[in-house]
Order: C-alpha cells, then sequence, then structure tokens
C-alpha cells in the first residue's frame, strides 16, 4: 500500500507531464479497440444484409461480383437474364420462391430496382427479419414506387410525390424518363441495409420505361410510347432481369440447384450461396483490416516508447527523490517495484481512458454511422480480442517500466545527494 501511495504522489507531483503521457496511451488504445470495433460491426452489417435466402443467381462472372450488385447495390451486372430463363427456375419443383431484380436505372444517385411482391413478401434480413411498409403501400402499378428508407429522409419525398427515373447510374441524369413519371405510394421503414439506399418499382414499371430502348439508345421521335399508350395495354412484356434470390424447398437442395444452375447449356449463369460468397469477400479484403490492425498496434508502441521516454528523463530531476528513498531505508528493488509501478498505472489509466473514449465515441457518432453509411456498430462490452489489445497494453506498460527502474537501480546513493555543477 505504502508504494502504491509513493507512485500516486509521484505522478501528481508531475501532473501536466502525467496526463500528456496517458493521454497519448488513452488516444493510441481508442484507436486500436475502435478499428476493431469498426471491423467486426461492418462484417456483421453485411452479414445481416440479406438472411435466409439459399442462393443469389446473376448471369455468369464472378461471385464476388454477383453478390457486390445484387445484395450491396455496388458496381453492375455483366449482363441480363431472359425472363423466361428466370420463370423456369421460378417453377421448378425444387425452389419455393425467388425474388427477381432488375438494376441499371436509378435517381439522384440512388438505384432503382425492379422487383414483384415477392420482394415485400419473401425478403429477409438481420436473423429472419422481414420488410415491412413503414408508409402508404407496396408498388403493384405499373407506375407505382417505393422508397428505401433513407431515400426519403435525404431527398424529403413523400407519399404522393411523383419523380422520374434516370437511364444509368448518375447523380446528375442527362437522360431522364420524363415522360413516364412514378408516384410514390410506399416508404419502407428502416432497415439499416442497402435495402434503405434503393427505389422499388415493379418489373412491368421498368420495362415499361424502356420501350423503344431496345438498341440502348432514346427512341427516335415520333416512335415514343407515352403513358397513356403503357396504361392501356392489357400486358406489358418483361423481357429481361438483371439477377434473382433463391429459396430452395429445403437446405440439402442448394448445393444440387447450385450445381444445376451454374452449369445450365440453356443460358450461362452464376449462382452464389450467400454466406460463402460473402466469406470470400472477407478473405479478399482481409489484408487491409490486417494493415489496419499492423498500424493500430504501431501507434500504441509509439504511446508505449513515448512513456517511457517521458519517465527516462524525468529521472534527472528525480535524482535527489530517488536518494532520500534510498536513504530511508527503500532499498534497489524498492526503487525498481516503484518505477515499474508508475509505469504500469500510466499504462492502465491510458488503457482504461482509451476504452473510454471508444465508448464516447460511440455513443456519439452511433447515429450518424447508421444514418450515413448504414453501419450499425452495437455498443457492448469488450468481446476476447479487444480485452487481449487492452491487456497486451497494460502489460507493455509495466514491461517498459524496467528500462528506467534499472537506471535508478544502478545509481548510487551519493549521486543523488550530490550537487552538480
Amino acid at each position: 500500500m505504502l508504494l502504491l501511495h509513493l507512485a500516486r504522489q509521484s505522478l501528481a507531483n508531475r501532473l501536466l507531464t502525467t496526463s500528456l503521457t496517458v493521454l497519448s496511451i488513452a488516444l493510441s488504445v481508442a484507436l486500436l479497440v475502435g478499428v476493431e470495433n469498426v471491423r467486426t460491426g461492418m462484417r456483421e452489417s453485411f452479414s445481416n444484409t440479406v438472411s435466409g435466402t439459399d442462393l443469389i443467381v446473376g448471369s455468369r462472372g464472378g461471385t464476388i461480383q454477383l453478390l457486390l450488385y445484387a445484395v450491396f447495390g455496388m458496381g453492375s451486372p455483366v449482363a441480363n437474364i431472359p425472363h423466361e430463363v428466370w420463370k423456369e427456375w421460378d417453377e421448378h419443383p425444387a425452389v419455393a420462391w425467388t425474388i427477381p431484380y432488375s438494376l441499371g436505372d436509378s435517381h439522384r444517385g440512388f438505384r432503382v430496382i425492379g422487383t414483384n411482391d415477392s420482394f415485400y413478401e419473401r425478403y429477409r434480413y438481420r436473423g429472419g427479419q422481414p420488410i415491412a411498409v413503414a408508409e402508404g403501400r407496396p408498388a403493384s402499378g405499373v407506375f407505382d414506387l417505393v422508397l428505401g428508407a433513407e431515400v426519403a429522409a435525404r431527398l424529403g419525398y413523400g407519399l404522393g410525390d411523383r419523380i422520374a427515373v434516370t437511364h444509368g447510374m448518375s447523380a446528375v441524369g442527362f437522360m431522364n424518363h420524363d415522360d413516364m413519371p412514378f408516384e410514390v405510394v410506399g416508404i419502407l421503414e428502416r432497415t439499416l441495409t442497402p435495402v434503405d439506399r434503393a427505389i422499388y418499382v415493379t418489373l412491368e414499371g421498368i420495362s415499361a420505361i424502356h420501350m423503344g430502348w431496345e438498341s440502348g439508345a432514346p427512341p427516335m421521335p415520333g416512335e415514343e410510347v407515352d403513358a397513356e399508350e403503357v396504361l392501356a395495354m392489357d400486358e406489358i412484356p418483361v423481357s429481361q432481369i438483371t439477377s434473382f434470390f433463391l429459396g430452395a424447398e429445403s437446405r440439402a437442395l442448394t448445393l444440387q440447384l447450385q450445381r444445376d444452375i451454374s452449369t445450365s447449356e440453356e443460358e450461362p449463369l452464376t449462382a452464389v450461396i450467400p454466406g460463402v460468397a460473402l466469406a470470400e469477400m472477407w478473405r479478399g479484403i482481409g489484408y487491409a483490416e490486417d494493415g489496419l490492425r499492423v498500424i493500430s498496434g504501431f501507434v500504441v508502441l509509439v504511446g508505449i516508447l513515448g512513456m517511457l521516454v517521458s519517465i527516462y528523463t524525468s529521472l534527472d530531476a528525480r535524482r535527489r527523490e530517488m536518494a532520500i528513498l534510498r536513504a530511508l531505508g527503500a532499498g534497489p528493488r524498492r526503487i525498481v517495484s516503484l518505477l515499474v509501478l508508475e509505469a504500469g498505472m500510466l499504462s492502465a489509466f491510458g488503457a482504461a481512458l482509451g476504452v473510454g473514449f471508444v465508448y464516447a465515441g460511440l455513443l456519439l457518432l452511433q447515429p450518424w454511422l447508421e444514418g450515413r453509411f448504414g453501419l450499425q456498430i452495437p455498443i457492448r462490452m469488450l468481446d476476447d480480442v479487444q480485452l487481449l489489445y487492452v491487456g497486451a497494453v497494460v502489460v507493455l506498460g509495466f514491461v517498459a517500466g524496467l528500462v528506467p527502474a534499472v537506471k535508478a537501480y544502478r545509481t548510487a546513493l551519493h549521486d543523488g545527494l550530490s550537487v552538480r555543477v
């Protein structure tokens, strides 16, 4: 207890130096633990985007590319899937349901997705939670449109508003389908997934605005089809989709369906299991995560070295203090223990303050991260890895204290009592 009291009083007498040292360690620990929190939260957010889907099917290409554009709204597909091919798999005996996606259009930078009733009935996220409509109803008519929660919040749209879709993905549209505007009939509840950052219409709506665009360019003057003509049609033909989500009749059939779809000679397709594709994606970007850990580790090391330099350089000013302790009967081992305890207390205080910074940062930034990026970082107790990091910092602090302690151990008693000129 006496040693602890002496260490506490010694640190209090050097309050400015102590505070700066603790702050440097706290910031380094906050970076280390914060990076781990963001990494874990990001993985969980991505994993929670889609749930209960056995396969995601798209045109022949890379599995990660298919996962990115079909689930996360990132990138573009290589090619489309004929409508007839999708219907064949939708009616396959081993398939319980499918959710078609038709991509390629946008509105003010937000992706527009053509789909059908299955999306509102079958799509699941975060442990099997269903999609819910907060206001209005799902899209059913040709020019009905449903907004994701973030789209509605950021653009300020409400029920009854009419908006025009842009051809292609562009924040500033240069080929707008102004002649066929959609009407907002629903707004989805917030999911904290990419669903919030998308706009949903019907497959027939996507086909309608592209009538006459078969060549990839706008129709020639006099060949346009207006909204009244579309609404007068008995049936609007859907020629193609981009991808579809698939649920098998039983999990045992998933691998067989994946093999059958991927080896189909009728149409070159790729079928991926979401969890497997996501694991492959994490392996691909694991190097970046390792790089962040290494950088954070070096920052912690710099903080510990700063503490070491602070204690070491203060020894010269503390010569008389050490000599008085020796004269009062404190042996060399007691002096060593005092300095090691001081270093350990600095690192422990810094580590505790750093963890406090992380929790304070989460409390302040969590709503912004969820609203801006859809990234949900839960506030919870430190996991085993984070506790290991914090414990390692404290242990390193004690170890670093050995360096100035050894110097003090070797200092003779008369050296502290003599006057230097």
